[in-house]
């Protein structure tokens, strides 16, 4: 069956020409000081594009530094904005992680379309009326606690908010309140999982059957994956992804774990090649580009998120076959393959940290471990620390394992050395293991 509401790719790219003509009137008719400044230049045909293609050859693309330099400029929230600001209701920013934070407001009008999408990575998953949520994270100014919360509420799911707690008190609470989905980072469901073998928590007695995670892109990494599997015993993963710029954008396919789906409906999908910004072939990897068909208020245009992916098709192919579920929206093999600025060069190989995240997690006496790049002399040198676990009784042993099998993968020697237990930091949100010295 084709995706709810469409026949085929055709009806879709429709639809989403027409919601991109509504979005475009919208900024023009506020006016959107930010996107007017860009937009008028083009001439007076760009405010009615004659189709998607036509959209994405004359519209510039967007960047996170575009945005950053337009809020310095305008403190505290930028000119990004399509309404007077008393028409805004709420306001999150970015985590950080990759440069100065972004504050971003919503409308209730963007805000109620953009919780429509979280529900919709619910529903894919299999969750709903009935499921008790488990949200285990402190609730601080980042879009996707209080999105995923206010989803899992309009399914009308038993919420259980878990922050201020200590990851010893999340796991009582998810064990005594028969806790059935659990959100947070796939590396905090493992620290969690290694906190209750410390505490003597049986994870069998829960009654967790869905493990959502997002924030990293381990929850498609096929080692991770069953390593999760297996510390939450009857636990299915479930991967999807977001950002505060953007929202929800994918939902993990219910027929073909590890397949990501972007939600087309409300967002035009790009993938360009990250150095010549040409359209690349299906099955090859690019950067993810997006444009907000649904977040009128504060929308992007064409915006690089820096997610590396590889579309099992073209976007911009209308004659694409349905998936195995029945859906025809965009399918990213393998989900978010990594960030585009996170790669590394090691004496002339590409190494991206969800491919090695990929090689440590086979290893199940691995309990964290950290990658540290260093440049000396303008060389990149790459070196990991594992962590072993309490019972590894052979902890140099492991280390030479891990660097054999990463050997093997990469063609590279990546020295590898053992740290004693506890040492290595521990991350409720989004891990920080590469550290540049």
């Amino acid at each position: 069956m084709p995706a709810p509401g469409f026949i085929s790719r055709a009806e879709l790219r429709a639809a989403q020409l027409e919601r991109l003509r509504a979005l475009l009137a919208a900024l023009r008719a506020g006016p959107n000081v930010f996107q007017c400044a860009r937009l008028d230049p083009l001439g007076e045909t760009v405010w009615r594009p004659a189709s998607l293609e036509d959209f994405c050859r004359r519209v510039p693309i967007t960047t996170k530094a575009d945005l950053a330099a337009d809020q310095r400029a305008h403190p505290p929230f930028g000119t990004n904005l399509t309404h007077p600001l008393e028409c805004y209701t709420r306001q999150h920013q970015t985590s950080g992680t990759t440069g100065t934070p972004l504050r971003w407001l919503d409308t209730p009008e963007s805000w109620d379309a953009l919780v429509d999408c979280w529900t919709e990575v619910f529903r894919a998953a299999g969750v709903g009326r009935g499921d008790r949520v488990f949200f285990a994270f402190s609730f601080g100014p980042f879009i996707g606690f209080w999105m995923a919360f206010a989803a899992a509420e309009r399914l009308g799911c038993l919420c259980l908010p878990g922050g201020g707690m200590s990851s010893a008190a999340r796991l009582r609470a998810i064990l005594d309140l028969r806790a059935t989905v659990l959100c947070c980072t796939p590396t905090y469901a493992l620290h969690l999982a290694e906190t209750a073998a410390r505490e003597g928590l049986d994870l069998r007695r829960g009654a967790v059957r869905r493990l959502m995670v997002a924030g990293e892109p381990g929850g498609s990494v096929p080692a991770t994956r069953a390593r999760l599997e297996a510390a939450w015993p009857g636990a299915r993963v479930a991967d999807h992804h977001g950002m505060t710029e953007v929202g929800p954008v994918t939902y993990e396919c219910p027929a073909q774990p590890g397949v990501l789906h972007v939600m087309e409906h409300a967002f035009l999908a790009e993938v360009l090649d990250p150095a010549t910004g040409r359209p690349v072939a299906a099955g090859q990897r690019g950067e993810l580009v997006l444009t907000t068909l649904v977040r009128a208020g504060s929308p992007v245009l064409r915006y690089r998120t820096g997610d590396l992916v590889q579309p099992r098709f073209a976007p911009e192919q209308s004659d694409a076959p349905p998936c195995a579920c029945g859906r025809v929206e965009l399918a990213l093999e393998g989900g978010i393959l990594g960030r585009v600025d996170d790669m590394v060069i090691v004496r002339g190989v590409n190494v991206y940290p969800s491919a090695v995240d990929e090689v440590v997690r086979r290893f199940p006496e691995v309990v964290e471990y950290q990658v540290q790049v260093r440049q000396p002399a303008g060389l990149t040198e790459m070196t990991i620390e594992i962590e072993p676990a309490l019972d590894c009784a052979d902890p140099d042993g492991l280390a030479a394992r891990v660097q054999a099998e990463l050997q093997a993968v990469f063609a590279l020697r990546v020295p590898v050395t053992f740290v004693p237990p506890g040492i290595l930091p521990r991350f409720e949100l989004k891990a920080r293991r590469w550290v540049r010295l």
